[in-house]
């Protein structure tokens, strides 16, 4: 059995939906996770914020809005009287429910409902089609089976455990749809894996049935070795390890959530990004081994803080890092980068929710210095330490940018660099035209 997973993009407009029908009908057995129709789930969130503030006036402006944007897709998706009212009762039940929160006190758990209802409605809609359509499916809530324990991470013996037996219920059928991104937490109330959390959901159902494959469509052919938006003539990487996608996906490649490669990785099941708007490309398999080729990919991650910790105690010292790195796990902030010195260490972070906490901390150590807006540049690949020249044409190929930070070694799969946002562009531009074009 394959599991296959289809981003905002992909399920976007009705068009799009329909354009599944023949991806998910091809009679092999296969479950099939879907997101949110693109900008759903931010909608929802706008409509969370404005009821968090008491701004009901506002959040019943933007239901009504999402609103008669379903209805329209209902009026586009289905073509028999039958399907249309079942498509417009759906919607109405949906909205019924998260404007019944306009009208009563609001919490966190209530916010979790209510995003939740973009994962919901796409499923629905989808397994209307495929009914008006003539094909077969079951609609699977993730909600029985995707739960979350007291420290918000997956419970994978539970996933796997339930998962079985929902699908044991229906040991003939071929074709299961399925919610991303939602689940339970510990205490039975909906929840998310985050955002970005379908790609998860595929991974972990891949993981918990053992699937022969997981394939991951969006609206690209693939991994790139560069970032589209940013970089000309950029080629699709046909071949990468899980070491090698989980370093681009965590460094800043849009196309995978960096979460969901463990899951895979731990078991080999082979992932596969797929382009729904080309679908008979291959796209990019990530598997076990690499091709062995050298340089790969090139990815950037941006709005990172440096935190430059100086102290002369930590001059032929024992125990300083472990004081320096035990602050950043009280305040549960993960660290990117890492360089040290005789005399000073320095950090990367991506979340400064409790930068002025951490940093009061860090002054016990010695003087801390902190600079923001830098990015990081991840180069990926195969690096050894017996091929020669590899860092010597990455550092050429940025001798004009100013680089803050390297760190090389710590993993044969990348060289990172921290330079700064205003810098990343040209970069990125470079390292791709010294790297790439001109090969």
């Amino acid at each position: 059995m394959r599991v296959l997973k289809f981003g905002g993009t992909s399920v976007g407009t009705s068009e799009r939906l329909k354009a599944l029908m023949p991806i998910a009908n091809d009679n092999e057995p296969k479950i099939v996770v879907l997101s949110a129709m693109a900008g759903t789930t931010n909608l929802l969130d706008e409509i969370t914020k404005n009821l968090k503030n008491d701004k009901k006036q506002a959040a019943e402006e933007i239901i009504q809005k999402l609103e008669k944007y379903y209805h329209q897709i209902v009026s586009e998706l289905f073509k028999t009287k039958v399907f249309l009212n079942k498509g417009n009762e759906l919607i109405n039940s949906h909205f019924n429910y998260i404007k019944s929160f306009v009208r009563k006190s609001f919490t966190v758990y209530q916010e979790k409902a209510i995003l939740a209802q973009g994962e919901l409605l796409s499923t629905a809609l989808f397994h209307f089609l495929l009914e008006e359509e003539k094909i077969h499916s079951i609609l699977l809530p993730a909600l029985n089976f995707m739960r979350i324990d007291r420290g918000m991470e997956p419970d994978e013996y539970y996933i796997q455990e339930n998962l079985k037996r929902e699908l044991q219920k229906y040991p003939s059928e071929k074709l299961f749809i399925t919610q991303g991104f939602i689940c339970r937490n510990a205490f039975g109330e909906i929840d998310n894996l985050k955002r970005g959390g379908s790609d998860y959901t595929a991974s972990l159902i891949g993981a918990a049935i053992k699937a022969k494959e997981i394939q991951i469509w969006t609206d690209i052919d693939g991994f790139h070795n560069g970032d589209p938006r940013f970089v000309n003539n950029t080629s699709v990487i046909r071949e990468l390890s899980f070491e090698e996608a989980a370093e681009l996906a965590y460094f800043g490649a849009k196309i995978l959530h960096p979460s969901s490669v463990r899951p895979c990785k731990d078991l080999g099941i082979p992932v596969r990004l797929k382009n729904t708007m080309n679908p008979f490309d291959e796209g990019t398999i990530i598997k076990s081994t690499s091709n062995g080729k050298e340089i790969k990919a090139i990815a950037a991650k941006d709005n990172i803080t440096t935190i430059k910790i100086k102290s002369g105690r930590m001059l032929l010292a024992y125990g300083f890092l472990r004081k320096v790195f035990e602050v950043f796990e009280m305040y549960k902030t993960p660290v990117d980068v890492i360089t040290t010195s005789e005399v000073a260490v320095s950090v990367t972070i991506d979340n400064c929710e409790h930068l002025n906490l951490i940093k009061d901390e860090l002054s016990r150590y010695g003087t801390v210095e902190i600079v923001k807006d830098q990015s990081i540049i991840c180069v990926v690949g195969d690096f050894i330490a017996e091929k020669k020249g590899l860092a010597r044409r990455i550092f050429n190929a940025l001798a004009d940018i100013p680089i803050r930070m390297i760190s090389y070694g710590g993993s044969n799969h990348n060289v990172t660099l921290l330079v700064k946002c205003d810098d990343k562009v040209k970069a990125l531009q470079l390292l791709n035209e010294n790297l790439f074009t001109n090969e």
